[in-house]
């Protein structure tokens, strides 16, 4: 594995992790300004209306794993696809199990550091 390959699996799993915690603002960290999210069923989305989805959420509890199915560097751009299992749990209500799989790529920036540009989510 190049250090690459584990830079970018660190990524994914820190997010993860502060999805977890409710951490936010280290999520928002891991993506580039200009960062586009696309999901079904709605207009693609970028780094502030992901901000504010995740303000109104802010009480739900997120758990889950993502399993990276393939990764690829290509110069200063990656890809991977991975597999999410979620299970997300509003204040006081049932959890629900939601899956699928993911395409996004990355960005190297200027400092080394990887970070999410585009997200493809599948997840249902």
């Amino acid at each position: 594995m190049t250090s690459d390959e584990r830079a970018i699996r660190d990524l994914v799993g820190t997010w993860m992790r502060a999805s977890r915690a409710g951490d936010t603002a280290t999520v928002l960290s891991l993506m580039t300004d200009d960062v586009v999210f696309m999901t079904p069923g709605r207009e693609p989305f970028g780094k502030d209306a992901f901000r504010s989805q995740s303000a109104a959420m802010a009480r739900v509890e997120i758990d889950g794993r993502a399993d990276i199915v393939e990764l690829r560097v290509i110069g200063d751009w990656a890809y991977i696809r991975n597999h999410i299992d979620l299970t997300v749990t509003p204040p006081g209500g049932t959890p629900q199990k939601r899956s699928g799989y993911t395409l996004t790529l990355l960005q190297r920036q200027s400092d080394g550091r990887w970070l999410l540009a585009r997200d493809a989510n599948l997840v249902t």
